[in-house]
């Protein structure tokens, strides 16, 4: 019957994955790393020990907002929004048909696929997730009944060699190893603040980021903040946010005002402008106009204007659309791209392994054109 709740299926002989077991080194490689102060703190807990009726998926987008917890990870969490926007990708990534919690066939394991070096790898997980107190301490859902994101968070970490590998990454990297596809990212302000060459750029930018905001329903579209400053926000520092909505409204005076809805993966509100809840913008907009836009922002979300977009973030990063055939698709034109050409380089230690883009040794990186 419809709505009708199975019952969990019980074995006792459940895999358990001896490549990435429950146990400290799986969630950090060194005892001076921030992860270290929970080592015997932690529990590892399946799904149907963390709540009574576990699923996979919703088909309610409010419930599968992402969630950000004590890993610092928020650049893989913004990537799996492109996940939520295709369900080719989703189905790439996490194939459908997997026995889950109600299934007589339950084995306590999934499969996930992730990019990597120009093809997609299969990895095999246990569903044994990190907890504290019983709840899950690492990504999640809003709705905590649901375990596709923590379950692909565990999978990546697993390529990476522990969790605390995914603290501190860039958006570009998960996006190219959730969709196979390319990631673009721009830089938004100079080096040197509130300087004439910064204000004549910003202006510049906005004619191109306009243009990119009308794909935000085809792909990602992420904003980061790298250095904390004084002022209506508490954004952080390299903290990465997802753009939801864009609208180009008209004021009561008649002015245009273009309004961005920012997501949090924290999933607290952090804004203090003129737009925040009870802000000075919204008296503006037509009174009906400003109580729907407010009602729209779910937890972790606020608006803001293009003005303080500019001056608050440092940068954006977008993935190239795919369509539902899996075709990739210009990010200016949206035609599909037929041509691809794979370009093979190596790391050699001392010579071209820079490491990520937190490194001071990045350029060394092998670079193609």
């Amino acid at each position: 019957m419809l709505g009708e709740t199975k019952p969990l299926i019980v074995k006792r002989d459940l895999y358990a994955d001896p490549a990435f077991p429950a146990a400290d080194a799986s969630i950090f490689f060194d005892y001076c790393t921030p992860l270290a102060q929970f080592r015997g703190e932690i529990s590892w807990l399946r799904p149907q020990d963390i709540c009574s009726t576990p699923r996979l998926f919703s088909n309610n987008l409010q419930d599968v907002q992402v969630k950000q917890g004590i890993l610092g990870d928020c650049w893989f969490l913004c990537a799996c929004v492109a996940l939520q926007k295709s369900k080719y990708l989703l189905n790439k990534v996490i194939p459908p048909g997997q026995p889950s919690w109600t299934d007589e066939s339950y084995q306590g394991c999934f499969t996930c696929r992730v990019w990597q070096f120009g093809h997609w790898v299969e990895v095999t997980i246990d569903d044994r997730l990190p907890c504290l107190g019983g709840k899950l301490c690492f990504s999640q859902c809003q709705t905590e009944d649901l375990f596709w994101l923590p379950l692909l968070e565990k999978a990546y970490a697993k390529v990476h060699g522990s969790y605390e590998q995914l603290w501190a990454g860039q958006v570009a990297d998960a996006l190219v190893d959730l969709t196979g596809g390319i990631a673009v990212r721009w830089t938004l302000k100079g080096p040197v603040r509130n300087t004439e060459k910064e204000k004549t750029g910003m202006v510049l930018e906005k004619g191109v980021f306009r243009r990119l905001m009308n794909l935000k329903e085809q792909c990602v579209i992420s904003c980061s903040v790298l250095n904390s400053r004084q002022g209506a926000s508490e954004l952080g520092e390299f903290h990465a946010f997802i753009v939801i909505d864009t609208l180009n409204l008209s004021e009561v005076s008649g002015k245009e005002v273009f309004l961005l809805r920012i997501r949090n993966p924290w999933g607290r509100r952090c804004w203090k402008g003129p737009w925040c809840e009870g802000g000075q913008g919204w008296s503006q907009l037509d009174p009906a106009v400003a109580s729907e836009l407010l009602a729209q922002a779910q937890e972790g979300e606020f608006w803001v204007d293009e003005e303080e977009f500019f001056r608050e973030f440092d940068e954006i990063t977008m993935g190239f659309p795919i369509s539902e055939e899996g075709h990739l698709q210009s990010l200016y034109t949206e035609k599909v791209l037929y041509h691809s050409q794979n370009l093979f380089g190596s790391w050699v230690r001392g010579l071209s392994a820079g490491g990520c883009r937190n490194n001071s040794s990045f350029p060394t990186n092998p670079k193609f054109w």
